[in-house]
């Protein structure tokens, strides 16, 4: 099984990369603040395919088509 995990210290990287606040990557990925923020603290393990999600934020230019 091929795995992609993404490291706090990556998270943490392309948010700030990519102009996102810890608030405005919770919305786009709608989960709570405090998710992101224990995801780069290290205190939740980050889910495997967070690295595609973060992708497609990257390809559609972060904001949800779905509004």
């Amino acid at each position: 099984v091929y795995s992609i995990v993404m490291t706090s210290e990556e998270l943490k990287s392309w948010r700030k990369k990519c102009n996102y606040s810890q608030s405005r990557l919770a919305e786009a990925l709608s989960v709570d603040v405090m998710t992101i923020s224990r995801w780069e603290r290290k205190i939740r393990s980050i889910p495997s395919f967070l690295h595609l999600a973060l992708r497609c934020l990257e390809l559609e230019g972060g904001e949800s088509k779905a509004k």
